[in-house]
């Protein structure tokens, strides 16, 4: 087994510019790692370019891709850029998805298509891409959802598009162990970034406050420990879905 901690690796961070992205592109820089910060809209080009530079000045190198992750052929793109830029790849991680809060018999049928595309097929290309072009003894991590382990309404295409990440993650797991590469989802309770509050209604907001064993919402500053865990020491952890949410729901 290689070395185990991330000095002088090159780690590619979809949806890398803001939020968890955006904090683990800082620790893994931290830690000594190159990073790959890909984001996907003109909207999020600052906080792609605030990170990049935040990188630089820990004193590792960085790059930014953006691109549309649903289509193939830019999750394709973005794996040969950071190859051509940086050398190589030994982290892939992908914290991209999107929720939709709305009734089961409400929900269009572009709705769908868009919640699957996001979380769903731009996940299996990922793995896919870091499959085909990761270093041996490689790691790849996908950021699904605690939704998987509870049991409400109004998540439909949330918490079922984000479902087959758990199958991706241990036929992949299975396909590329030879390699010493292995495969995880780390499945976030609701996470207290504005990625949360723009579905949710104030008493909504403190029922998941309150669903926590631990107390409050999932804070991103205790993922990022989780998910550099596995990219090092916790290597030998491959095919699960953790579920890290503070005893918001289990399974």
């Amino acid at each position: 087994m290689a070395k185990i901690d991330l000095k002088d690796k090159v780690v590619l961070i979809a949806g890398g510019a803001k939020n968890l992205g955006g904090l683990i592109s800082r620790e893994v820089a931290k830690q000594g790692a190159d990073v790959v910060v890909h984001f996907n809209s003109d909207h999020t080009k600052q906080a792609a370019e605030d990170t990049v530079k935040a990188v630089e000045g820990l004193g590792r190198k960085a790059i930014m891709v953006q691109g549309d992750l649903t289509d193939a052929e830019n999750m394709k793109a973005l794996f040969q850029e950071a190859k051509s830029k940086l050398g190589k790849i030994d982290v892939a991680i992908n914290t991209v998805g999107m929720v939709l809060k709305k009734p089961f018999t409400e929900t269009t049928e572009a709705e769908f298509d868009t919640m699957s595309n996001i979380n769903s097929k731009a996940a299996y290309f990922f793995i896919q891409e870091a499959g085909k072009n990761l270093e041996d003894d490689g790691k790849i991590i996908t950021l699904a959802t605690s939704l998987l382990g509870a049991y409400t309404g109004f998540y439909s295409t949330y918490a079922g598009g984000k479902a087959p990440v758990e199958h991706y993650t241990r036929a992949a797991s299975k396909e590329f162990g030879a390699r010493g590469i292995s495969v995880n989802a780390v499945a976030p309770g609701p996470m207290d970034t504005p990625f949360f509050y723009g579905q949710e209604t104030d008493d909504a907001v403190a029922y998941h406050k309150s669903a926590s064993a631990l107390g409050g919402l999932t804070k991103i500053e205790d993922i990022v420990p989780i998910i550099t865990f596995l990219a090092t020491e916790g290597w030998w952890i491959t095919g699960q879905t953790i579920l890290a949410n503070g005893g918001y729901t289990t399974k």
